[in-house]
């Protein structure tokens, strides 16, 4: 059973005179659109694998990015950076080999089908890329996608991402369903889900839209963090397909081992997607997105549309999605991710034993969601999560939030996350619980 402790940290996290100027001049510089994370936002100046460091040498257990995926400037692919970096780097309009290296190892961890690789700098827009190669192969227009769902920051993207926009947001060739919450309702919205796509289809044609694609974060990540049964999703897939649209597994936030099933969430539920994109942890830090697609459909979009992104792709970004790629199979960040996980989630379902604020643990791999209410008052129930993200914040490990009510603990570190980390992040939530 884990006790309270006090804080290893004594020093609160006030905002220095120095911080306080660099908020100041980060509003003036950059305008009221950039947020920085915690009441009291961390001056950071390292990284190294699951730590951070601020300018005050104060370190930080990271547990909540899946940017630096393989670990903060890990060494090895710091050293492909560096060193392609200083030798050559330009566009795809030239030949390299660089590009076809990576694009042939990156598609020998999927499935077969998908047969062809196409390079961006962000998740961001791979997902474009996808709506665009969907509603060209498809004739259709409108997209399906859960209700608080975050997929970019594109135009496109962000009309698809009610957790950014709103539902309002929303245009209204495309349609929102609930996500599959395996928490309330017994389940109910889970194992409706399926059925919900089909009613959003049979909306679509009563308005005369044609379906084009369903999109999914394979981890339901900003809907709450969700891991629904298999067969629902892929009959989810089927009446999608069955109405001529096609599936769209976003990987950005579950890819790359973090489930510890496999490399690829959709895997998961034994889905066979028609586009993968990918964004986030595929450059351990470095802006590199990929869109992996079935051939057939981009061989019309190919010659009639054509398609080029001046530093997707460039031999830097290559170089460095290879170190990647080799980190997480030399290293069997799969396989940490899959048993310091198991250990993980029993710690924090111990925790939900001892406070009654947690009211259920939600996990797969280095993927956590830990809910938190207070009754009925759920205003209250997402005032103590932030609480308690701050709190962790000041006793010095960083977790986030997520959940159209926002009362889910987001927990999501590195993948080189170990045991001694684990337990440490049990043990500072367990003191933040307990101030409530």
């Amino acid at each position: 059973m884990l006790v309270s402790q006090s804080s290893p940290y004594a020093a609160n996290a006030v905002a220095s005179a120095q911080e306080q100027a660099l908020l100041e001049r980060r509003a003036r510089l950059l305008g009221p659109t950039y947020r920085a994370f915690y009441r009291h936002p961390i001056h950071l100046v390292r990284g190294s694998g699951v730590w951070l460091y601020d300018v005050h040498g104060r370190k930080f257990l990271d547990a909540y990015n899946n940017v630096a995926s393989v670990g903060h400037c890990h060494p090895r692919v710091v050293e492909a950076l560096s060193g392609q970096a200083a030798t050559l780097n330009t566009h795809t309009r030239y030949l390299s080999e660089n590009i076809l290296d990576y694009a042939e190892r990156l598609l020998g961890s999927l499935p077969p089908h998908l047969g062809h690789a196409m390079f961006t700098c962000t998740g961001s827009e791979a997902n474009d890329l996808a709506i665009r190669i969907a509603q060209h192969s498809s004739g259709g227009t409108g997209v399906i996608i859960t209700d608080f769902a975050y997929h970019g920051a594109t135009i496109a993207t962000a009309q698809l991402s009610p957790a950014a926009v709103g539902a309002k947001g929303v245009p209204a060739q495309h349609r929102t369903v609930a996500a599959p919450d395996t928490f309330r309702d017994h389940g109910r919205a889970a194992h409706d889900f399926a059925r919900n796509v089909a009613a959003a289809i049979e909306d679509m044609r009563a308005q005369n839209i044609r379906p084009a694609a369903l999109l999914l974060d394979s981890a339901f990540s900003s809907d709450g963090i969700f891991f629904p049964e298999a067969s629902v999703m892929r009959e989810a897939a089927d009446h999608v397909r069955k109405a001529g649209g096609i599936v769209i597994a976003d990987e950005v936030q579950s890819g790359f081992g973090r489930l510890g099933q496999g490399m690829w969430g959709f895997a998961n539920y034994g889905l066979e997607p028609d586009i993968v994109t990918m964004g986030k942890p595929i450059g351990d830090g470095h802006p590199i997105g990929a869109v992996i697609v079935r051939p057939q459909l981009v061989s019309s979009f190919g010659s009639n549309t054509g398609y080029f992104n001046t530093f997707g792709g460039n031999p830097v970004a290559a170089a460095v999605g290879i170190a990647v790629l080799e980190v997480i199979e030399g290293e069997g960040l799969i396989e940490n991710a899959r048993t310091v996980g198991a250990y993980t989630r029993d710690l924090l379902d111990s925790l939900q034993g001892r406070h009654s604020m947690v009211a259920n643990v939600r996990h797969n791999g280095l993927y956590f969601g830990v809910e938190l209410t207070a009754g009925s008052d759920e205003a209250l129930a997402a005032s103590k999560t932030s609480s308690v993200v701050e709190a962790m914040r000041e006793d010095g490990v960083l977790i986030s939030s997520c959940g159209p009510r926002g009362n889910v603990l987001k927990i999501r570190p590195p993948l080189p996350f170990a045991r001694d980390n684990a337990e440490q992040l049990a043990e500072t939530l367990d003191r933040a619980l307990s101030n409530w």
